[in-house]
């Protein structure tokens, strides 16, 4: 992180310069600087240390519709000359790319309190207590023979934009983060099971105690499990599990997809996607959000969408290049590498919150399935065919009983959208979030 105590817009506007000079019509830089610390433990010895630290520029050239990129790690400007001067030999050589090209207007930052740096840098000994806290809970669970590990990290991130246009902004993000894996059982009838948790400041992160004793539990749980038999049944989404289905409706929302004529969705603008009353919200603007950022990798400002309201798809998830293929604007959703063109992402993900709580979603189930988690995945784009493996437990006469395991879930996106049940339990650990859901009328494949 050393070299990232100059101003990085500095270091950015100057090589944008020297891109002009070589002959380029547009050009915009992006530099990611980062430091990370983590400790990896297992049955009470620290088994690795690590500390790493990251610097990469990358810049982007425009020669009227010819588009190139290239990266370094040496933030000199003394080689910035001849890096611009490849990079728009690069583009002259390159076909025309009719929607590239920087934002059609010069974007301005709005000043958010989006409160992403806690400014705590831990040492080793902290993070090593941490672990060691977190494995000891979960060993000390009746039933617990065994430990993959536990693993306590930080990070800090700089990331920073300029561009030809005149943009000129960057941030930082500080990040907290624990783990811990247990295993149950003996020989090959052995279970395992996980908790994690990550924050952007370290007094949101969850205390290592509960999270080791959850990981326990949850490993001892999964001891026997059963193979049903194939079923069609009512499917309980854990809610570590239940964000994957927004991942899935998201990647059909994406403005690239749509673009391309590869998404189940790409006809379905301004109509009902999901069951009414379901809200799904994209939020960059969201204090101490795992995934804040005050503008996007085209240099967009960044503001909250609702992507899915009351049911009804209302955006679709665009950067520049998406929204001018569809005849429409960027809704600042750029995310890039240093060494990629900008695509469409989301940022702080999260379907809202229903009612009940989820002993009341499955109370009326007779028979159903509780997912825990989630094996392998096979979906078609273009149909929205979804078919997954899948663990967890049985549910019966509405209470969790015997674990199973060795399944395959499916059914079609566009049907399970509109029979979703979400539970009151949102919380907003991982960037994606979602509450407990239940969705009906699922194939299980089993014995």
């Amino acid at each position: 992180m050393e070299r990232s105590k100059a101003d990085p817009r500095e270091t950015l506007a100057s090589l944008v310069s020297a891109a002009r000079a070589a002959g380029a019509d547009a050009a915009d830089a992006i530099l990611a600087a980062g430091a990370s610390l983590s400790v990896q433990m297992r049955l009470g010895e620290v088994e690795n240390v690590e500390r790493a630290e990251g610097f990469d520029i990358g810049l982007r050239v425009f020669v009227g519709k010819r588009q190139a990129i290239v990266s370094t790690t040496d933030a000199d400007p003394r080689g910035f000359a001849s890096l611009a001067e490849r990079a728009v030999a690069m583009a002259r050589t390159v076909p025309e790319d009719p929607f590239g090209g920087l934002p059609e207007m010069v974007p301005t930052i709005a000043g958010l309190p989006l409160d992403m740096d806690d400014g705590v840098e831990p040492d080793v000994a902290t993070l090593t207590d941490r672990a060691r806290r977190a494995e000891d809970a979960a060993r000390a669970i009746r039933g617990v023979t065994n430990s993959e590990g536990a693993d306590a990290g930080w990070s800090r991130t700089v990331i920073a934009l300029a561009a030809s246009n005149g943009f000129a902004g960057s941030y930082s993000r500080s990040g907290h983060s624990l783990s811990v894996t247990a295993l149950a059982g003996e020989g090959t009838a052995m279970e395992r099971d996980y908790d994690y948790a990550s924050a952007t400041h370290l007094a949101d992160l969850d205390d290592p105690e509960t999270l080791g004793r959850l990981a326990g539990e949850r490993a001892v749980r999964r001891l026997n499990p059963i193979r049903p038999a194939t079923a069609r049944l009512p499917v309980v989404y854990d809610p570590r599990v239940a964000n994957s289905i927004l991942g899935h409706l998201v990647a059909a929302a994406n403005g690239a997809s749509v673009a391309r004529g590869v998404s189940f969705l790409r006809e379905s603008m301004g109509q009902p996607v999901m069951a009414p009353g379901l809200t799904v919200r994209d939020d960059p603007t969201r204090p101490r959000g795992l995934r804040s950022r005050p503008f996007d990798a085209e240099g967009m400002p960044t503001a909250p969408l609702a992507i899915v309201e009351d049911g009804v798809l209302k955006h679709w998830i665009l950067d520049w290049r998406s929204a001018r293929q569809l005849g429409l604007s960027s809704n600042g959703r750029a995310s890039r590498s240093t060494g990629g063109p900008p695509s469409p992402s989301t940022t702080n993900l999260w379907l809202e919150p229903g009612t009940l709580t989820p002993e009341a979603l499955m109370a009326d189930i007779k028979e159903g399935l509780y997912v825990t988690e989630m094996i392998g995945s096979s979906i078609n784009p273009n149909t929205g065919d979804y078919s997954r493996g899948a663990s967890g437990h049985m549910i019966r006469n509405g209470e969790l009983a015997e674990p199973f395991s060795g399944i395959t879930i499916a059914g079609n996106l566009r049907e399970m959208f509109m029979n979703i049940t979400p539970a009151n339990d949102l919380r907003f650990r991982r960037g994606t979030d979602s509450p407990t859901l239940r969705i009906e009328g699922l194939t299980m494949a089993g014995a």
